[in-house]
C-alpha cells in the first residue's frame, strides 16, 4: 500500500483543518492507520491518533482528545483526521502511516508504510 496525506495549511488558533490520507492498492483494509506529527526541534514523530479499519476503534493521545477525530471511509480508501480547536502546539508536519495494531493504549505498535507529510501551522 502507498499512502498520500494532504489537507494541511495555515490556520489561526481555534481554527479547524481536516487531513486526508489516501491509500492506493487493494490491501487498504488489511491495515490499521495512524496519524503522526513531527514537531520542530524534536527528532521523533509522535503518534497523534490511529484507527482500526475493521472495528473502527480509535485512539487519540491525551493532548488532542475532545478536539480531534479520526475516521475511515473504506469505499474510498481514505482515512481522515478532523482537527478542531487547533492550538499553536499542534504545529508540525503530519504524516499518515500503517500501524500494527491500533489497539488499547497504544503502548506497543509498529509502523510499516509512511506517506509524505503535510504541514500544519497554527498561528497564535
Amino acid at each position: 500500500v502507498q499512502l498520500q496525506a494532504f489537507g494541511g495549511g495555515l490556520v489561526q488558533s481555534g481554527g479547524s483543518l481536516r487531513l486526508s490520507c489516501i491509500a492506493s492498492g487493494s490491501t487498504f483494509s488489511y491495515y490499521d492507520y495512524g496519524w503522526f506529527r513531527e514537531v520542530p526541534g524534536k527528532d521523533d514523530r509522535e503518534l497523534v491518533s490511529c484507527i482500526d479499519t475493521t472495528s473502527e476503534y480509535t485512539y487519540h493521545v491525551d493532548a488532542v482528545k475532545g478536539r480531534f477525530a479520526t475516521s475511515v471511509e473504506k469505499a474510498r480508501n481514505k482515512v481522515y483526521l478532523q482537527m478542531n480547536g487547533l492550538k499553536p502546539e499542534d504545529t508540525g508536519v503530519h504524516y499518515c502511516a500503517t500501524v500494527d495494531p491500533c489497539r488499547g493504549d497504544m503502548s506497543y505498535y509498529k509502523t510499516h508504510r509512511w506517506g509524505q507529510g503535510t504541514q500544519v501551522t497554527v498561528s497564535s
